[in-house]
């Protein structure tokens, strides 16, 4: 009797152990999910880097694409994220702050630029914001400087020269700045302020003039990795190539600053 247990448990146990091998195999060619939250104004360069990266890398990227501040308070409350990329360095510096990332990894992505946009059907001929007149406009979309980043940059530039109160009243604020974009393009406001890398992406709007250095802080865009990351090393590898001469070219096409 032992004699045929032991028969038939010996290609039994070869079988399982083949069985379990395959199912390995097929989760080692699985590829790894990397979770992204990311400035919106990223969208189109980082759909561009994804179609590329996942070609040449065993991962899946997936963006979470919004708001900075919006972002950083998703994090902060536990959401899954693997890589932050803000559009300013102070949620960053909140997240450090908070021991929420691993600082060794921080670095600056990219850069860009504050531009004014009209609809491109507008009368309007601003050569500079100094020449923005509350008689011209009724709606100025502007993204919430307590949450957008490049909203906080508008408040900072229009402050800086003194307007910020006078067009209060015409202010209308966005969750993000494609949401800008969008309100200028629909003609719910008459003018906006944008990136210049979002205003590259529309047809349907023209660019007046360009925020003068010195009156906000630098638009740096700083990237790092979640701290608690399951996928610290293949998350790095994406920031990697981010910084490359490659992912600084894409990021160049699409408006961005090296």
């Amino acid at each position: 009797m032992n004699f045929f247990k032991n028969k038939w448990l010996v290609p039994l146990v070869a079988c399982i152990l083949l069985l379990v091998g395959c199912s390995s195999e097929k989760t080692n060619d699985e590829p790894i999910e990397i979770i992204i939250s990311a400035a919106v104004s990223l969208t189109d360069a980082l759909e561009e880097m994804q179609e590329i990266y996942e070609k040449k890398h065993n991962v899946e990227l997936t963006f979470n694409l919004a708001g900075s501040g919006t972002l950083a308070q998703q994090i902060q409350q536990g959401a899954p994220i693997d890589l932050f990329i803000s559009a300013n360095q102070n949620w960053m510096d909140t997240l450090e702050d908070e021991n929420v990332i691993d600082a060794s990894t921080r670095k600056d992505v990219t850069g860009n630029t504050l531009v004014l946009i009209a609809h491109k059907d507008s009368s309007l001929s601003y050569q500079s914001f100094e020449e923005i007149s509350p008689g011209d406009v009724d709606e100025i979309a502007v993204g919430n400087p307590e949450s957008v980043p490049a909203g906080g940059y508008t408040k900072d530039t229009l402050k800086s020269l003194g307007m910020w109160e006078t067009l209060s009243d015409h202010i209308i604020l966005a969750k993000d700045v494609r949401q800008v974009l969008t309100y200028v393009e629909t003609g719910n406001a008459d003018i906006g302020f944008v990136y210049e890398s979002d205003a590259l992406t529309s047809d349907d709007i023209q660019m007046l003039a360009t925020a003068e250095e010195g009156l906000h802080d630098p638009i740096i865009y700083p990237g790092a990795i979640i701290d608690d990351s399951k996928h610290p090393e293949e998350v790095q590898a994406f920031l990697d190539y981010m910084l490359s001469e490659e992912g600084q070219d894409i990021l160049a096409t699409h408006g961005f600053k090296k």
